[in-house]
């Protein structure tokens, strides 16, 4: 199993179809939240579909063209009747297909609200971009948000990213269409 540990208690894990049930779930709870800002949401109804998403993601990952990874929060067993850490699914962290030829992919990201306002995103971002423009060597890494989703849009400036345009009408959202801001960082500027 692929996993990264951002921080004590915050781990990275690329999906296993045993996750489905789980992912679902959170998406389910948080579905009138997500949609807000997310075209799949409406196209994700049963924990078949997300079962369809793990697969396509780990097929990704086998043909070394991007991933996606759950976000897994653990805490010591406060109750103390169960052995073990307890661990909750935040949120999702992932690429698309990465464009080899020009060495560059987008990264895209989403987390529950109760998740929210510590630093989650923002530190899985980070160790994921360092992970895409050093281990894989990309020249590129661009994140895409709405916007109108600030919180969001906070993310790629905390971590330095450039601002280098919106795409008008860009992404098709719920019978709505949002402006993209679209962030980019090269290899070239990241500090990591």
């Amino acid at each position: 199993m692929f996993r990264v540990s951002v921080r004590p208690g915050l781990d990275l894990r690329i999906f296993e179809e045993r996750h489905a049930a789980t992912v679902f779930a959170l998406v389910d709870r948080e579905r009138p939240y997500l949609r807000e800002w997310l075209p799949w949401v409406d196209g994700t109804l049963t924990e078949d579909d997300t079962l369809a998403f793990i697969k396509a993601s780990l097929e990704q990952f086998a043909n070394n063209n991007g991933f996606a990874a759950g976000i897994w929060e653990t805490s010591p067993n406060a109750a103390g009747n169960q052995p073990g850490p307890l661990e909750r699914f935040a949120g999702v962290i992932g690429t698309h297909k990465i464009n080899w030829p020009n060495r560059k992919v987008e990264l895209g990201y989403w987390l529950g609200r109760e998740f929210q306002g510590r630093g989650i995103v923002t530190e899985a971002c980070r160790a994921v971009i360092t992970h895409l423009l050093g281990e894989l060597d990309l020249n590129r890494v661009e994140i895409h948000c709405a916007t109108g989703n600030t919180k969001s849009c906070a993310i790629p400036r905390r971590l330095g990213f450039t601002l280098e345009g919106t795409l008008r009408e860009g992404e098709l959202c719920c019978g709505r269409y949002l402006d993209l801001n679209v962030f980019g960082m090269l290899q070239k500027d990241w500090r990591g």
